[in-house]
């Protein structure tokens, strides 16, 4: 299952997916859910990749709660480097090595009210199935972040999150790099029309990439920091790898 999510649920977006052999199909595609539904849809899910911030840096709550006591950072915390430390995650520096663009950051950027509707849905997850979700992705749910995966995986999707033809190109090449999907109709006119419809069917392949193992392991001096800042699966294998025979 695949979930992009907005601060509102208009925005948010929820891809259901059945893997089978070589085939893959998608069995629900919905914009404008709520986090009960999406709880709801979610009780066969094997993995649920979610497309946002489990967490906001280390640095960076360290820095807010000393702020709000009304300390002050020391002169040589102070600079770019220092603010830069604040603003992005050990995960998304990860990212940005491997795919060479920076993530959103959920500290500086506009993700905050989105983060804290994170917050809000895998405490609702948690509360409805007695488990605590584990932010690094081990278990059943994991961060993810379509457009990286995108680029992983060599699908040309400029412009789709601002430019409606854009978007229907971005269907289109999803489509010819993933011969094995079945999409319905109205499924294909949704993803067209609307990027959150689109990002909740890759977060789906994302979430089936983290499944398979098929996505890149934390490194052992991030392992620590992961569990409280989040970490998002980016795949290590080509897209085609997502089927079997």
């Amino acid at each position: 299952m695949g979930v992009d999510l907005a601060a509102e649920p208009k925005k948010t977006a929820i891809a259901v997916v059945e893997w089978a052999g070589s085939r893959a199909v998608v069995l629900q595609l919905q914009l404008g859910v709520t986090d009960s539904e999406i709880v709801d849809m979610s009780v066969d899910a094997a993995k649920i990749g979610i497309d946002c911030p489990f967490g906001w840096p280390d640095e960076f709550v360290d820095f807010i709660v000393a702020h709000s006591r009304g300390e002050i950072a020391p002169r040589e915390l102070a600079g770019s480097d220092w603010r830069r430390r604040l603003a992005y995650r050990d995960t998304d520096r990860f990212v940005r090595e491997q795919v060479g663009r920076w993530p959103l950051s959920v500290s500086t950027d506009r993700l905050g009210l989105t983060a804290m509707h994170c917050s809000e849905l895998l405490a609702a997850f948690e509360a409805d199935g007695n488990v605590v979700v584990d932010r690094s992705g081990e278990g059943r749910f994991v961060e993810v972040y379509p457009g990286a995966a995108l680029r992983v995986w060599g699908i040309s999707v400029d412009g789709y999150k601002t430019e409606l033809p854009a978007r229907a190109s971005a269907t289109a090449h999803l489509r010819a790099a993933a011969p094995w999907l079945d999409l319905r109709d109205e499924h294909v006119a949704l993803m067209s029309s609307s990027d959150d419809a689109f990002d909740a069917v890759v977060a789906a392949f994302i979430s089936r990439a983290a499944a398979q193992g098929s996505t890149y392991g934390i490194p052992e001096q991030s392992r620590e920091r992961s569990a409280r800042e989040g970490w998002m699966a980016l795949p290590s294998r080509p897209i085609t790898t997502l089927v079997g025979p």
